[in-house]
């Protein structure tokens, strides 16, 4: 079994501003994943967004309704390369804190069918994580036979490998302590069952997101928790000192919870 962690673009990211990295607050969450490293039990996938890197370029280009002509080919690679230079960044700040990250570029590998992926050769990550390294991966363009370009957010990519690999959690951390009710109360359980009444106090992201910010990335986790009944999921803030540390090495920590039942 393992464990994913993804860290939500307007948390590593100031998705207000174009391409602007937040190094102390990704310095921090590094520090947070090497301390609770060494008492996990599972091998650990480490995913990101793209925040104002790969969102701005992906806007001005439309990439994620299609790509044909030459002009839509050449932002198609220019969201890539920006979404790289993002996750250069993130690598950077975990190797400083000494967990042994190996960085994998889906959209090399990764093919998908009218934006959902649908094949993506798994054998390297697989060596990866038997052999002690934490995949880093990230949210990405990809081939698609029916749009010809597309954009891969990191929760689909997340949904691929979690239907491929054995994942027991998955940690979703951004800027908010959870998904909140009408009085701003953080909701501690989501079902399928409950999933109803908590659509209508979702919000919509801050600052630009061409993948549908929080309510889309509920929908997908609550749909995932169906086809995986075993899996739980963890929404949780990464602004507040230890929170992701206390989660990750089980202990209580304020959060809102997906699963089944």
């Amino acid at each position: 079994m393992h464990k994913m962690i993804k860290l939500g673009g307007s948390l590593i990211t100031d998705k207000l501003v174009e391409q602007s990295f937040r190094a102390d607050v990704m310095s921090r969450i590094a520090h947070e994943i090497a301390a609770a490293l060494p008492s996990l039990t599972q091998p650990l996938i480490i995913g990101h967004g793209s925040g104002s890197f790969g969102h701005f370029a992906a806007k001005r280009h439309d990439t994620i309704h299609g790509v044909q002509s030459a002009e839509q080919w050449r932002g198609f690679a220019e969201v890539a390369f920006v979404a790289s230079q993002l996750n250069n960044l993130v690598a950077q700040q975990l190797w400083r804190e000494g967990v042994p990250v190996m960085r994998f570029q889906s959209s090399v590998a990764l093919t998908s069918n009218d934006g959902v992926p649908q094949d993506m050769p798994l054998d390297n990550i697989r060596q990866a994580l038997k052999n002690g390294l934490v995949p880093l991966v990230y949210g990405d363009v990809g081939f698609d036979t029916t749009r010809g370009g597309t954009i891969i957010s990191t929760e689909s990519l997340f949904t691929y490998l979690a239907e491929s690999l054995e994942v027991s959690e998955i940690f979703l951390v951004g800027e908010v302590a959870g998904v909140l009710d009408d009085n701003g109360v953080v909701i501690p359980l989501i079902t399928p069952e409950t999933f109803g009444q908590a659509q209508g106090v979702i919000k919509g992201s801050r600052g630009t997101d061409v993948t549908g910010g929080m309510l889309t990335k509920v929908t997908d986790m609550v749909a995932l928790v169906q086809s995986r009944p075993g899996m739980t999921i963890h929404i949780l803030d990464g602004l507040t000192e230890g929170v992701l540390q206390n989660a990750l090495m089980d202990k209580p920590t304020l959060k809102t919870t997906i699963r089944a039942s």
